[in-house]
């Protein structure tokens, strides 16, 4: 059979075009119960789609959990929620071993790390162990527990969230988990509109709390199946000249104590693919890359002390380097 190359780029296409169908959904459905906070939701099916996992930081009250729960329930795939706490132990993760008298053996009993959709509610306020444990999980798609090895199954996306104000009680998490990170989404306050606008919907009793109501828009295939087409986008070469770019100059910032790691590039042209699929097209743009490495970065690179105590924060150096390099035409 002859292979054609344009009747294959046209069945690209028709799938992009299902893609971006599906995320409308998505939006529709989401804006029923949060007002405002679009480019979080698009963030996160981002990461979904480029298989990646997510850190959410922001205040109490912003709607935080919240958002993860419902991407969650808009995709038809398990969901499991674990609330971190000082005196969690990887047991309480992972999973554990039970005795049956009757068989004389111990049989493991999954924990809720067994799922396709993870949120974990305030992630910095567990100790280094029960980290430890979460970190295998999210590198290696599996867990390890008494000598024996656990695949996880696809997709696998943690959704973590963590408030940057509260320190008591709380453990800062480690570069190299954070690095683990696709994204690190910093959630604001609602604007005076949109604040006045979730008032009167509570007013009028338009607020629909039963997430119950939220249809699941994306089956677990067709996640996979986006995600073996957006690995195959294409991407010229200019603009993986101009990645390596702004990854580079992050290493040779007298801003910054700490650059990116070459997983940062990787991060930064996954997303950007499905940033580009999920506005229903088979090609990144300079504006895709744009878009999501604030995300990418923020988290892996890290201020010297002297920029920190001027207040500059590293979203402002990340600003400065992609406007100082020539954007690719």
């Amino acid at each position: 059979m002859q292979h054609n190359p344009e009747e294959e780029n046209q069945n690209n296409r028709t799938n992009l075009s299902e893609i971006k169908n599906a995320v409308e959904q998505l939006r529709n459905s989401v804006s029923k119960i949060i007002v405002g906070q679009q480019q979080v939701l698009d963030l996160l099916i981002i990461g979904l789609l480029a298989d990646g996992h997510v850190l959410i930081e922001g205040v109490p009250g912003v709607a935080k959990t919240l958002m993860a729960k419902l991407m969650a329930k808009s995709v038809a795939a398990k969901f499991s929620r674990i609330q971190f706490t000082p005196d969690l132990m990887p047991s309480d993760v992972l999973g554990t071993s039970v005795f049956h008298p009757q068989r004389a053996e111990f049989e493991f009993k999954q924990g809720p790390i067994f799922g396709n959709i993870i949120l974990i509610d305030e992630i910095n306020r567990a100790p280094a162990k029960t980290q430890a444990a979460l970190f295998e999980a999210m590198e290696e798609r599996q867990i390890t527990f008494d000598g024996q090895t656990y695949h996880l199954e696809a997709p696998f996306m943690v959704i973590a969230t963590q408030n940057p104000i509260e320190q008591e009680g709380t453990y800062r998490l480690p570069e190299a988990q954070l690095d683990r990170f696709l994204f690190k989404i910093e959630v604001g306050y609602p604007t005076q509109e949109e604040e006045t606008l979730i008032l009167q919907n509570l007013h009028k009793g338009n607020r629909i709390l039963d997430l119950n109501k939220i249809d699941a828009v994306l089956k677990i295939e067709d996640i996979l199946n986006a995600r073996t087409i957006i690995r195959d986008l294409h991407v010229e070469d200019k603009l993986l000249a101009f990645v390596a770019s702004i990854i580079h100059e992050t290493r040779n910032n007298k801003s910054l104590y700490l650059g990116a790691s070459p997983r940062a590039s990787l991060a930064v042209i996954s997303s950007a693919k499905a940033a580009a699929a999920v506005n229903g097209r088979d090609f990144v743009t300079p504006d895709d890359i744009i878009f999501v490495a604030p995300h990418v970065l923020r988290h892996r690179i890290m201020l010297t002390p002297d920029k920190e105590m001027e207040g500059i924060t590293t979203d402002d150096v990340i600003k400065q380097i992609i406007n100082k390099i020539e954007v690719p035409r």
